[in-house]
């Protein structure tokens, strides 16, 4: 087909929106709509109309029309499939189908309009896709501006309370009439953090004393500050290289903080010594059955709050045996990681920061065995005489999870109403603005491990895909557990609190 020009026209042939595929002139588009509502007979139940020269293929939009100009010789299947899904497109982004409101909406239109049709000829998409294409929205760039923006505040005001404190001792020096001690920036041993402490306090907190900021000294021992990355490598600010150190890992495992604090709620009772327990999975699966991919991404945060207990071990539990791959933090020894499961400072001396969230270690296992899926869904659409019979079931794989508040949401045609539900376990909701059958489900477990729905409504198979599953669980999957937290000394036992969830970042049905 050679599809000239796509236009949303009133019933007197007066252009709203119209968007050339070929060199066209404003005055022979216009010609063409306004000689449009003049060719249809009445009482024809035709969708289409000829000239000598051009095909109008079109569809009423209540008061408007939805009209293709292709040439004579194109396929006519072609056009009317062609039409059907331009005409669903339009409802995304006009609310009421009025000609205030398309023109309000026609720069969007216009850039749909370009997803379906390229030089005249036909796009192999369909409406997800459309609408995944003029969205561009990165969710990745939104969590990076997030998280620098977080980091920016935290080490800012880290910075200000260091200062005040620095501030603090001078005047205590001062007034017992002590030498005035030089301090270096906070975790650096080397000359140039100190000289880039001393620029803070001076510069921010003591402007009109600079008598009071001695020349920087090297200090005759080592720091005991915890020092990230390599040996020698000069940073200005612990905090700032703590976060730097695990910049990805919280950029990854925080991508929906949100569903977290508003699903799980915080535990009760936070001790000295607490930790989060995070995972996220991104699963893609094919409509007729095969993983696609799986990626399980997972990380331990440790926080101190009591400088009593920061000489600490964490001593770990591993029941997966699917080939995790498991990496530590830097400062942390491997070495007793990897003979005895704990998590231990290479340097037992040193303590764990306090008041700061500290990634410990990290898990990623990625696969495409389709026995690791924890929660497989079937959606079995069949063609009948009004549209389509729609069969969706789901299964628990992994008995050992409990998912809370699982959606499985199901994209239903556009502009043909309310799906009719049969059977169902649980709860369902359409929402007719975004064309989606919500399957709501408050617990699957070993308990409740399978469930099924059954709808009907017209429209194609391709037209249910893709389906997206989200669900939120106290239980992490890959089943890496702290058991124990102890003291370096004496391995006295120390009281801590866990915190696990494991969320869904992307789980579809292609």
């Amino acid at each position: 087909m050679v599809l000239l020009a796509a236009a949303v026209c009133t019933k007197g042939g007066k252009a709203i929106v119209s968007r050339q595929f070929v060199e066209m002139t404003r005055t022979r588009v216009e010609g063409l709509l306004a000689a449009f509502p003049k060719l249809m007979g009445l009482g024809k139940q035709h969708t289409f109309v000829e000239t000598e020269s051009v095909r109008y293929v079109y569809q009423p939009l209540e008061k408007l029309y939805m009209v293709l100009i292709t040439t004579k010789n194109s396929n006519i299947l072609e056009d009317l499939e062609t039409l059907r899904l331009f005409s669903r497109v339009i409802p995304e982004y006009c609310r009421v189908l009025e000609e205030g409101e398309i023109s309000d909406h026609c720069f969007d239109l216009i850039f749909a309009f370009d997803e379906i049709v390229a030089l005249g000829y036909r796009e192999n998409v369909n409406l997800a896709q459309i609408r995944t294409f003029t969205d561009m929205d990165s969710h990745e760039e939104k969590v990076f501006r997030a998280v620098r923006e977080t980091q920016e505040r935290e080490a800012k005001a880290e910075m200000r309370r260091k200062a005040k404190e620095l501030q603090q001792i001078r005047r205590d020096a001062e007034r017992s009439g002590k030498k005035v001690p030089a301090y270096g920036g906070f975790g650096s041993s080397g000359m140039s953090s100190m000289s880039s402490g001393s620029f803070i306090t001076d510069g921010i907190i003591e402007p009109e004393k600079p008598k009071m900021a001695p020349a920087p000294v090297r200090p005759s021992g080592p720091s005991k500050a915890l020092k990230l990355g390599a040996k020698g490598k000069e940073v200005d600010n612990f905090v700032d290289k703590l976060k730097s150190e695990g910049e990805t890992i919280m950029s990854n495992a925080g991508k929906r903080p949100s569903l977290a604090s508003s699903v799980l709620p915080p535990p009760a009772h936070m001790e000295s010594v607490h930790m989060r327990v995070e995972e996220k999975i991104s699963l893609t699966c094919g409509r007729d059955g095969g993983l696609q991919n799986m990626e399980v991404l997972g990380i331990i945060t440790l926080r101190v709050t009591d400088d009593k207990v920061g000489r600490i071990r964490l001593m770990l539990s591993n029941s997966n045996k699917t080939g995790v791959q498991l990496q530590t933090h830097p400062n942390v020894d491997k070495k007793l990681f990897t003979s005895d499961s704990v998590i231990g400072l290479k340097n037992p001396e040193k303590s764990f920061p306090l008041n700061t969230d500290v990634g410990v270690l990290k898990w990623r296992l990625q696969t495409t065995d389709d026995a690791l899926i924890p929660l497989t869904i079937n959606c079995w659409p069949s063609e009948s005489a009004t549209g389509c019979d729609v069969n969706i079931e789901y299964e628990l794989q992994e008995e050992s999870l409990e998912l809370n508040d699982v959606v499985i949401a199901i994209p239903t045609p556009c502009g043909v109403g309310a799906p009719t539900v049969g059977d169902v376990d649980g709860e369902y909701k359409h929402d007719g603005r975004r064309n989606i059958l919500e399957w709501r489900l408050p617990v699957i477990d070993a308990n409740n491990k399978s469930g099924s729905l059954e709808f009907s409504v017209a429209g194609q198979p391709n037209d249910f895909f893709p389906v997206h599953v989200s669900f939120v669980s106290k239980r992490n999957y890959c089943d890496i557990q702290v058991v124990k937290v102890a003291h370096i000394e004496g391995d006295v036992p120390v009281k801590f609190s866990v915190e696990t969830s494991f969320l869904v970042d992307k789980y579809e049905i292609l």
